[in-house]
């Protein structure tokens, strides 16, 4: 999922000097959405090992 947040960054950042505005925010709004979703899956995955008594690899 962060490489799907980078890839639409990365797009953005492409349109934004292209001069596509819409494209680039619509990019830009995909990969903010995107990264929390990953951080938000990456805090449930970290307290649900420590929950299990599992160090966090």
């Amino acid at each position: 999922m962060l490489r799907w947040a980078l890839t639409f960054f990365v797009i953005a950042i492409i349109a934004a000097v292209l001069g596509f505005g819409g494209i680039a925010g619509a990019s830009a709004g995909i990969a903010k959405i995107l990264f929390f979703v990953f951080v938000v899956l990456l805090v449930v995955s970290l307290v649900s090992h420590v929950l299990r008594g599992k160090p966090p690899v």
